[in-house]
């Protein structure tokens, strides 16, 4: 948020010299960014991105103009057309150092790492005291599997900026992968103190208090998301699955199939119906939505386990030790403890 306000400011700057010293197109085109920026600043994005169009329509060099373009394509989830923009931002204007730190954002958004570091290498220097540039510098290096070194640039971010609310979230996320629950539980009371509505936060809070059992406690934190957004797929299954613990498997199913409705390929939404068919007895259904988020191939927890505990449920040890071991490689604790106890 605070790179968006300094990059307004700086570009509103600009928009005075071009009114000053250039002819009645240019002009025409300060015109249209400026009030494309009050259009952006209003989160009218729709008319941000429309005036943006008709300022770089008047001035085909306008370098300014193509970099808040970049960051409305951004808001609107355009991400691969918002690179591209940002690319003639920095190729009209190679001194426009802030296209090149929404590009990183963007790049890394599309997975391409080596792009983002490139980006953030060419201006270190100019952001070396930006809380948004080793946010962005800690989300890079949580992408290439650095926790340790993620964590440390979420530290200077947050020495920059003690409101930088993404950095707490970011931070705390790192932690409770890589299992500081205490420290990713502070972090994202931080979060919440600052900003009451951030969704990730309080999801995330309320996964703490699932994984603790508190289940009364982690529906409270899902609500509070769900109260402002219906339809968050993640807050949706997540209550869900403390439903499915709670005896209450009817409620969770309609909370998954609207959560697979918005992520069909939500591994851990597919885990939660692949639990609520087993707790039914239909190991069928069960079998398939398990395997379905194994062909996705992500990380979800207890999913080889319960996998292979199906395939036990139907007198398939065999099957159910093959995919137990799977499980051990990719320490699923559930899998671990099942194998140990089942499989030579």
């Amino acid at each position: 948020m605070l790179f968006k306000l300094n990059t307004l400011h700086v570009l509103l700057s600009l928009v005075l010299i071009l009114l000053s010293c250039t002819g009645q197109d240019k002009k025409d085109a300060a015109d249209f960014f400026l009030k494309g920026n009050q259009a952006l600043s209003q989160k009218n994005y729709a008319e941000a991105l429309r005036l943006y169009d008709e300022a770089i329509a008047k001035n085909a060099d306008f370098s300014d103009a193509y970099l808040n373009k970049g960051i409305t394509l951004l808001k609107l989830g355009r991400t691969g057309e918002a690179y591209e923009i940002l690319s003639e931002a920095i190729s009209l204007d190679p001194t426009l150092v802030q296209a090149n730190l929404v590009r990183s954002e963007a790049a890394l958004d599309l997975g391409r790492l080596n792009e983002a570091k490139a980006d953030l290498e060419r201006i270190a220097k100019q952001y070396q005291d930006s809380t948004r540039f080793h946010l962005i510098k800690g989300n890079l290096l949580d992408a290439g599997s650095n926790p340790a070194l993620a964590i440390a640039e979420y530290d200077l971010a947050l020495k920059l900026s003690r409101t930088n609310v993404e950095a707490y979230v970011n931070r705390g996320a790192v932690y409770y992968r890589t299992g500081s629950y205490a420290e990713a539980k502070s972090d994202f009371e931080t979060a919440v103190a600052l900003d009451p509505a951030q969704p990730q936060a309080l999801n995330n809070l309320g996964l703490i208090d699932s994984k603790n059992k508190r289940w009364p406690q982690a529906i409270a934190y899902f609500d509070q998301v769900l109260s402002r957004n219906p339809a968050e797929p993640y807050a949706l299954n997540n209550k869900a699955y403390a439903l499915l613990q709670t005896g209450k498997p009817e409620e969770a199913r309609v909370l998954i199939e609207r959560s697979l409705e918005k992520l069909p390929e939500n591994g851990y939404a597919l885990r939660n119906l692949g639990i609520y068919y087993q707790q039914q007895g239909n190991t069928d259904e069960a079998l398939k939505a398990f395997n379905k988020a194994i062909e996705i191939a992500e990380p979800v927890e207890l999913l080889y386990g319960l996998t292979g505990q199906t395939y036990l449920a139907r007198k398939n040890l065999p099957e159910a030790c093959k995919i137990w071991k799977q499980g051990i490689v990719l320490k699923d604790s559930l899998a671990i403890a099942e194998a140990a106890t089942n499989c030579q």
